[in-house]
């Protein structure tokens, strides 16, 4: 179980790590207009400047957290520490993303408890994308919270729009797919391989297909029964309470050359 010990020393250590990379950071003189307004939905100009300054931050992040493997349990904290920045602290215990990862800001991903995302996701982040314990996506899931509008003169003067994007806690997400702009996965679903989303998705439910369908509906009680039958049967390989990240509290702060 994290402590408020380890939490503090996550902060710490990912200080450190601003420091020694040097990376990109918001300035605070800035006005927040446009960036109030993307994160509110409304029509926003993505060139304002201090939009720039945050998909650079995030390149700046990215491009140091992208070369990390899972060798030393050191570069296993330094993810957990670059997730922390890139998120601005909205990140749980545990959280596994392989690399590489790309996506547009940072600041609006929330990551709760043993998230897990494979290689090569895209999160658009233009909107507020929440994703929650113990969620799964499989290599190429794409969350799009960017839109354009559908109206080509409009669209032409460069103005684009947000929709947020919420995945619910124990979702599996297949291979390939798209999360379109707006979309709400409900906790226990499933989203079959190269599925492309467009409308919300119902609480334990299985969809697929392109647009997705409801193509399964599943009974929660069913589900608990199965669980506690496998839980009892694998009780000495449960792999879930073996995923366990480091404390960063253990390791040196890393330091400048």
């Amino acid at each position: 179980m994290e402590t408020v010990k380890d939490r503090k020393a996550l902060k710490l250590y990912a200080e450190s790590l601003e420091e020694l990379h040097r990376f990109t950071k918001l300035d605070p003189s800035l006005p927040t207009t446009e960036k109030d307004r993307m994160n509110a939905g409304l029509p926003y100009d993505p060139l304002d400047p201090l939009l720039i300054q945050g998909r650079a931050r995030a390149r700046d992040i990215l491009a140091v957290y992208n070369k990390t493997s899972q060798v030393t349990e050191k570069e296993l904290v330094d993810r957990q520490a670059l997730l922390y920045l890139l998120t601005e602290g909205k990140i749980g215990q545990n959280v596994w993303i392989e690399p590489p990862l790309n996506v547009d800001y940072g600041f609006n991903i929330s990551l709760d408890d043993r998230a897990y995302m494979n290689f090569n996701c895209i999160v658009l982040d233009c909107a507020p994308i929440t994703i929650g314990k113990r969620v799964l996506m499989a290599p190429n899931v794409q969350l799009y919270a960017a839109t354009h509008p559908v109206n080509p003169l409009l669209r032409a003067k460069g103005v684009e729009n947000t929709l947020p994007i919420k995945i619910g806690d124990d979702v599996w997400i297949g291979g390939g797919s798209v999360i379109c702009p707006g979309v709400t996965v409900g906790n226990g679903s499933t989203v079959g391989a190269g599925s492309v989303v467009t409308k919300d998705v119902p609480p334990y439910t299985v969809v697929a297909g392109n647009p997705a369908r409801v193509i399964r509906v599943l009974d929660p009680e069913e589900c608990q029964r199965e669980v506690d039958e496998e839980y009892e049967r694998q009780a000495e390989g449960r792999f879930w309470e073996k995923w366990v990240v480091k404390s960063p509290a253990s390791l040196p702060l890393p330091e400048s050359k």
